[in-house]
């Protein structure tokens, strides 16, 4: 028995976390933050893969047997490949899940002109994730996205608030509604995103519904842990949540007070040992 896994390349996993800790709090969680090699948004998939694939490994070595990948560009990049190799070849009874498919599963019922709009990073982009998983589910639905440099580096270095980010909000916002002027609902593809909604919210057109992931991330495993009570007996509940990093600790400290409202322990670890 073990802790459920939550896996970040950096901080924005935070929001991942909160929302599955909000429905389920009695569970046992470890979060971990590959925060010394972040951002993972602009790599290749092989390097984004490889380092996934690492602590994917490391959350196990702590005892998780189920593992959330709270990253959008990890979920677009790695999921499939750990899921039909790592796991079928080495961990057959262990879980990982992402965070693209429960938004997708539930994005139908918040579109009425069936099209949506992808705000995310240039790797979930490039991807298209997004576009393919909607299209097995949603063949009606026409998907455009946009990339957004920057936006998570502003979430970051604490200037969510600042006319900075206003002005990049702004310039993405209107270059995906250029794209497609009939979007009605716009799915925040990057779990940094949601500390920006302030700006998002004053520079989205009327009528378009914004859809971050956190609440549909949680109730999807809400409802997965239903359904396989062999994963859920194996995992412990006393609502404890413990942060590793492989950045420094008061960095993290510091970073994760932006995402959080509570006081964390954390240790530094190497994901190369």
């Amino acid at each position: 028995m073990g802790p459920i896994g939550v896996f970040d390349s950096g901080y924005g996993g935070l929001t991942i976390l909160h929302g599955i800790r909000q429905v389920l709090p009695e569970y046992d969680y470890l979060y971990l933050g590959d925060n010394a090699r972040a951002p993972y948004g602009s790599r290749s998939f092989e390097i984004i893969y490889q380092f996934t694939r690492q602590a994917v490994l490391k959350l196990f070595e702590y005892g998780c047997e189920l593992v959330i990948l709270g990253c959008n560009t990890a979920s677009a990049k790695a999921l499939r490949s750990i899921q039909q190799h790592v796991l079928p070849e080495t961990f057959p009874d262990r879980r990982v899940l992402g965070v693209i498919r429960p938004t997708v599963e539930v994005i139908g019922d918040l579109t009425k002109s069936r099209h949506v709009g992808i705000l995310a990073t240039e790797g979930t982009i490039n991807s298209r994730s997004y576009e393919m998983e909607i299209a097995k589910l949603h063949p009606d639905i026409k998907v455009s996205g946009q990339a957004c440099p920057l936006w998570a580096a502003i979430v970051e270095a604490d200037e969510a608030d600042s006319p900075g980010a206003d002005y990049f909000v702004k310039k993405r916002i209107d270059q995906l509604m250029r794209k497609d002027p009939l979007i009605d609902a716009i799915i925040l593809g990057c779990t940094h995103y949601p500390l920006l909604m302030n700006s998002i919210v004053k520079n989205i057109p009327d009528g378009v519904r914004i859809v971050p992931q956190g609440q549909y991330v949680a109730e999807s495993l809400k409802d997965y842990l239903t359904r396989h009570p062999e994963m859920e007996c194996r995992i412990t509940r006393e609502g404890t949540c413990r942060y590793l990093t492989t950045e420094n600790e008061e960095k993290f400290q510091e970073h994760a007070q932006i995402f959080l409202n509570e006081s964390i322990d954390v240790r530094q670890i190497d994901l190369n040992r």
